[in-house]
């Protein structure tokens, strides 16, 4: 690499690197080049390229492979404080005429060797000196590439590094914090103040972005997601309360706010996310906690007042953000406190109830308003003196100003088809109507008088439409049904939550019956005329998705077994508006609209899914388990459980909803107590058995049996899954045992090479196996046991045996390694259940033992290691066995 001739080879080959769009070209200087970051005896040379290369390529080259080298941490303590010293001085001396990604580059470089050397000599912590030396030279560009190195230092220093063990990380982040962070931060607020009129807008970013990492800087050890409620606190040390306590502190990142570029501008709200979120305990005194919260709030009723940059819509959810700290970190009282409040206050509104008319601009910011809200009429109770808190005329406003916003959105929505509607997501939808019940309810007559204002046309429009003979403008009937769905949806976060907020709780009661009413009304009225002719239509499936959710936060308020008994006020209203006179009678209406949805939806796999989840929550729980069987609708169910009543089960895209569903009906079945019941209850599964066996082999493996046996396995685990005793399992195990098993055997024999049908069968087997709540607890004298495991051999020998001869397909995991994987759990459920003495096999000269176990074996030995520890469910089996 001494002659130019060479070096001038490598800047070709390193330009092809970085440029080339031919992926072969790419690969072959890649190749050619990695001997610079792999081999230490190359780091000479990365610093010949870096005195003599004219192309940034080149220069590119050696700095990010002498990163690699500095990363594995095996370079000697002298070598790696020359490299450090090199760089720096590179960047003092070149640094303002290199390109900018090349010195990026060169200060992460500096910045890990500071980092992996920090413990292990002094001269590594110099880097903070050097950096404010680069910033006292005249030179701007110096004065910023010192920013730039400050700034990479502390994402460095709070950053985990895969090749650092966490321990020694969090020991040198700490050390960093208490050493310079302050320091650091000091620096970046003095560069603010240096550079508020004297440079464009571009170079304002490094001191703010400088400021900004050390507000987000880890002070605690448990690093915390934005994202999330627990960004809640901000750990300063105390050391830093004079700097809290100066007003321009506050100030400067207001004023860099009012800057028009809109990254430097979103950047500033970021740090004042932060300083709001300042833990309490830093100011000692309350005035001084009064006078910060005071520069906050005049700063964002500025922000309100002029409306600037909040075009932006960066800039509005940081803002949005920001206003949401306010209640997180600071009381109602002291809020109350700080003399412009009532006006602050009335802007906060105004501002919320603009954004709720911009639904769709503002969606996911909407969502810190609201929260900010909820907290400040949560806190009412607990306030203290007479000023008053104007929530009472706030707050009201914008409870309507949501409700009319989400009715407005269904039209504007339905006009622009590339949308996405916020009704289908109903886990987002659920978390933007979080706050909601706690600002309903502090108004809750004046709420709900607006809910039912607006429900009872809409109510009425559809009742309207179901006495017609068809459905008429499909268009105009889905708005409606969207509207609707937007108020059921309300209702039922309304009634999830019951917190009485300034009325009593027999008025609230009464109020939450008014709602439910309107709700139960609605589901006669869906299920009734041309409505019940609609289930294929989306906008009927959001409405009943709604309904669902509904149901289940009503039921459980007032229907769950601990509430049944304190809502008299309840009760004693819906009696009086549909003749609901008690729980039980309410519940029929439930489980009259869950048989219905399960009769009619037989394709919509989302809306039978929430079905049953609701049914599955209603029959565990112990007091309306047993009230579910005294309902007509119920026994219905349990005795016409076949295809033709449920539709959805003949549909193999609900395949998987089966099991839930069967499991559903054997809890309830096994309530009961009655073998007599229980034979009745298995008759139509005991058909399809007998007509499976009946089928000759060359039929088995068309669609239309396949599909019914796969059907057969996932009712019979669902019916196994509900078997939680001795007595209950003993019936399902002498129906199934002996007559049942060849089925299983047959089946495995001829389709051993089609997933879809051995894994339905083998998920089965593993759960009738295992013994959870000891309930294969045969009597002393019943070889059930040891008959119970000569057939799961029998069926694991069939299916290894088989399977280890088939040829590996493109979806190994799918064709293969999961039926490998769930035999062998069946096997090991088996062998750890506790029921068979396996010394009888070999007393009695029984292969069943030795032959699953070696072809278990067999199939552990097929997947390669490699495949082992690749597919995260096949590792644990494989190494069990």
């Amino acid at each position: 690499m001494s002659s130019m001739e060479s070096l001038a080879q490598l800047e070709l080959l390193c330009e092809k690197l970085y440029n080339s769009r031919d992926s072969a070209e790419r690969a072959h200087a890649e190749s050619t080049l990695k001997c610079f970051s792999e081999n230490s005896d190359y780091i000479s040379q990365c610093q010949y390229i870096l005195d003599n290369a004219s192309t940034p390529y080149a220069l590119m080259l050696a700095s990010s492979s002498l990163l690699k080298q500095v990363s594995d941490r095996s370079l000697s303590l002298q070598l790696r404080i020359d490299i450090r010293n090199y760089v720096i001085n590179y960047l003092a001396t070149r640094g303002p005429k290199l390109q900018q990604f090349v010195t990026s580059s060169l200060i992460q470089l500096v910045c890990r060797i500071t980092k992996f050397g920090w413990f292990d000599d002094d001269k590594f912590r110099e880097i903070v000196k050097e950096s404010t030396d680069f910033l006292a030279l005249a030179s701007q560009d110096h004065y910023f590439i010192g920013l730039k190195i400050l700034n990479n230092l502390v994402m460095e220093m709070n950053q985990a590094n895969g090749a650092m063990p966490l321990t020694l990380h969090r020991k040198i982040a700490c050390s960093f914090k208490d050493q310079f962070l302050l320091q650091i931060f000091q620096i970046s607020l003095t560069s603010l103040h240096q550079l508020k009129s004297e440079v464009p807008d571009d170079f304002r970013h490094d001191p703010l972005s400088l400021a900004l990492r050390c507000l987000s800087y880890d002070f605690v050890g448990c690093p915390v997601d934005e994202s999330s409620e627990e960004f809640g606190t901000v750990q300063l040390p105390a050391s830093w309360r004079p700097l809290l306590q100066d007003p321009s502190t506050v100030q400067i990142f207001f004023d860099y706010y009012k800057v028009n570029d809109t990254r430097v501008s979103k950047e500033a709200l970021e740090c004042l996310v932060r300083l709001a979120s300042v833990r309490r305990s830093i100011f000692v005194e309350d005035p001084s906690r009064s006078q910060f919260l005071s520069h906050l709030m005049s700063g964002t009723k500025e922000i309100l007042q002029t409306g600037q940059g909040l075009g932006d819509h960066g800039n509005y959810h940081e803002f949005c953000r920001l206003l949401g700290r306010f209640k997180v970190n600071f009381q109602l009282s002291e809020l109350l406190s700080i003399e412009f409040y009532g006006e602050w206050i009335g802007l906060v509104a105004e501002f919320t109830t603009k954004s709720l008319l911009s639904w769709q601009w503002a969606s996911n910011s909407v969502y810190y308003l609201l929260s900010l809200w909820s907290r400040l009429v949560t806190s009412v109770p607990y306030l203290k003196g007479d000023t008053p808190s104007l929530l009472d005329e706030t707050v009201p406003k914008i409870t309507e100003g949501f409700i009319t916003s989400r009715i407005n959105s269904v039209q504007a929505s339905f006009a622009d088809d590339s949308a996405d509607n916020p009704l289908d997501n109903v886990e987002v939808l659920q978390e933007q109507l979080e706050s909601l019940p706690y600002l309903c309810r502090f108004q809750y007559q004046h709420s709900s008088l607006h809910i039912i204002n607006i429900m009872e046309p809409l109510l009425q429009a559809y009742t309207e439409r179901s006495r017609l003979p068809a459905p008429g403008d499909a268009n105009e009937l889905a708005v409606i049904e969207g509207q609707i769905t937007w108020i059921v949806h309300i209702i039922a976060a309304i009634l999830k939550i019951r917190q009485t907020i300034g009325c009593s709780q027999e008025s609230q009661e009464l109020i939450d019956a008014e709602l439910a009413a309107h709700v139960l009304q609605l589901i006669n009225i869906t299920d009734t005329g041309v409505h019940a002719q609609r289930y294929q239509e989306l906008s009927k499936q959001r409405l009943d998705r709604a309904i669902l959710i509904f149901v289940q936060n009503f039921r459980r308020s007032y229907v769950g077994d601990q509430a049944m008994h304190s809502s008299k006020q309840l009760y004693g209203r819906l009696s009086e508006l549909l003749g609901l006179n008690d729980h039980l009678v309410l519940l029929n209406v439930i489980v009259g609209k869950i048989a219905t949805n399960l009769k009619c939806y037989a394709e919509c796999e989302d809306v039978i899914d929430h079905t049953l989840s609701l049914f599955l929550e209603l029959a565990s729980g112990y007091m309306t388990g047993k009230l579910l069987l005294k309902l007509e609708s119920i026994k219905f169910i349990i005795a016409n459980h076949t295809r033709e009543t449920f539709p959805f089960l003949e549909e193999y895209r609900c395949s998987r909803s089966r099991t839930t569903f069967y499991y559903i009906l054997g809890f309830l079945v096994f309530m009961e107590d009655s073998p007599v019941k229980f034979r009745s209850f298995m008759e139509p599964l005991l058909q399809v058995a007998v007509n499976l066996e009946a089928t000759n082999d060359a039929a088995f493996r068309t669609d239309v049996v396949k599909y019914a046996f796969i059907g057969l396995m996932r009712d019979l685990r669902g019916i196994a899954m509900a078997t939680n005793s001795r007595r209950t399992y003993g019936l399902l195990f002498d129906w199934m045992y002996p007559s049942r098993m060849p089925l299983l055997l047959k089946a495995i024999s001829l389709c051993a090479d089609e997933p879809e049908v051995t894994t339905p069968l083998l998920k089965f087997m593993s759960e009738f196996v295992l013994n959870k709540a000891q309930r294969l607890t045969f009597d002393s004298s019943s070889p059930n046991g040891i008959l119970l495991f000569r057939e799961v051999s029998k069926l694991i020998v069939a299916y290894g045996s088989r399977i280890l001869l088939l040829p590996n397909g493109t979806d190994i995991y799918g064709s293969k390694y999961k039926g490998i994987w769930i035999s062998l759990t069946v096997l090991s459920k088996a062998l750890c259940g506790n029921y068979v003495n396996f010394g009888v096999f070999e007393l009695y000269g029984d292969r069943a033992l030795a032959d699953v176990l070696d072809v278990s074996l067999k199939m552990t030995l097929s997947v390669p290691l490699s495949d082992i520890l690749a597919f995260r469910k096949v590792f644990p089996t494989t190494l069990v066995v």
